[in-house]
């Protein structure tokens, strides 16, 4: 790693949307055990509020969270040199359904002076000083944390266009533009995003995405998974979730149509729409259903070609889409929509912007496809770290 682009030595102060504890997959996750390397780091869940409290009092998370306030659980966790986990020991209201925005705005300056104050003590507790605060993407909960902490530097990380989703455009449409610009630095993993980005703050960059591809990098075996090792081939396949919000039903039913001698098939959970589809009557399309992360390399070594069949809207527009890296990662041939999330990858896979296109990206991926290739796809991949990624992250905060 080049030198100057290291920040070492400092306390950093993360908070965000997802909490320590989640079960899925967390980019934040990823860059603070990246940052802990060379600096101290609290990772910060978010605080309890009061209707999940309603809702879910027996869920174990929001067990642990209220044992915790009620001072019978520790609050600071230490989870490994250098990174301790805090949950906070105050509760704040849920106030998301007032849609007065000055009311909002007075309830949710309430919310972060209690949130703040509790990060703080933890902060004290450790001795933190002269810090870097690292938001996570949350709008609302951190809006006034830079007023209340006073870090050195406050950073915002964008890895999502929220304001696609209803929870966070009632009052986001607002405050999020605020929070950029008042943020020292904004950071991005899409250049869709970093753009967005830089309407409101011009200390705005693209700090690309880290991938964790050794479950596909080190994939090695020969042998078919046991449900598709008799399908027809060519095979042309995807793995993730489908979602109809995110995905192109209709283009799949073309390709399925208009090449009967192809088998599609479709590794992962289904929403209703999908499960309710013309899909599930096609003689050439095989649903696997979902799998767990150790099984997928497997299916996907067995695709002839990888899809990613995005529908472009506001939700996908932005996205970095995290299974390009696993399917290059693997030497696949991609066939995939072009969308500003999907630039970075143009070199080295198929972009289409009609179902035409599809048909005739497969065809010329199938044709094409060679070792030296595949091997090419596969160096690109693994410039993807989380260690490449941070890098960039240090290197915007230098600059700004």
């Amino acid at each position: 790693m080049n030198q100057p682009n290291i920040i070492k030595n400092r306390d950093i102060i993360i908070v965000g949307q997802q909490p320590w504890d989640v079960e899925i997959g967390s980019n934040c996750k990823n860059i603070a055990l990246e940052f802990s390397k060379h600096n101290r780091v609290l990772y910060v869940n978010s605080p309890l509020d009061r209707i999940t409290l309603l809702r879910s009092r027996k869920d174990p998370k929001v067990q642990k969270r209220i044992h915790v306030i009620e001072g019978k659980s520790d609050s600071l966790i230490k989870i490994a040199d250098n990174l301790w986990n805090y949950y906070p020991d105050k509760m704040i209201e849920s106030i998301n359904w007032i849609k007065n925005q000055a009311l909002f705005d007075k309830l949710n300056k309430y919310n972060n002076r209690i949130f703040a104050n509790s990060i703080k003590k933890a902060a004290d507790q450790l001795g933190f000083s002269n810090v870097i605060l690292f938001n996570d993407n949350d709008i609302f909960r951190s809006f006034y944390l830079k007023d209340f902490l006073h870090p050195a530097k406050s950073v915002y990380y964008s890895r999502d266009y929220l304001l696609a989703v209803d929870y966070w455009k009632t009052h986001g449409e607002v405050l999020e533009p605020k929070i950029i610009a008042k943020s020292d630095v904004c950071v991005a993993n899409s250049p869709y995003l970093s753009d967005y980005c830089k309407r409101n703050n011009p200390h705005s960059y693209y700090v690309g995405q880290g991938c964790e591809l050794d479950l596909f990098t080190s994939y090695n075996s020969r042998v078919k998974p046991l449900d598709i090792r008799f399908l027809n081939t060519p095979m042309i396949g995807y793995v993730g979730a489908l979602q109809s919000i995110r995905l192109d039903i209709e283009l799949l039913q073309y390709i399925a149509v208009q090449k009967p001698d192809w088998t599609l098939v479709l590794v992962g959970p289904e929403d209703e729409q999908f499960k309710e589809s013309a899909l599930h009557q096609m003689d050439n399309v095989f649903f696997a259903g979902p799998k767990p992360p150790e099984q997928l390399p497997a299916y996907i070594h067995a695709f002839d070609v990888c899809l990613n069949p995005q529908l472009v809207n506001e939700v996908t527009i932005g996205n970095y889409p995290r299974k390009i890296d696993e399917y290059l990662a693997m030497g696949k041939p991609v066939v995939a929509t072009r969308t500003e999330g999907m630039r970075i990858f143009e070199a080295h896979t198929y972009l289409g912007n009609t179902k035409e296109d599809y048909i005739q990206l497969i065809q010329q991926a199938l044709k094409e496809d060679s070792n030296c290739m595949q091997q090419q796809r596969k160096a690109f991949a693994q410039q993807h770290t989380w260690e490449n990624s941070v890098q960039e992250i240090y290197k915007a905060i230098i600059n700004s």
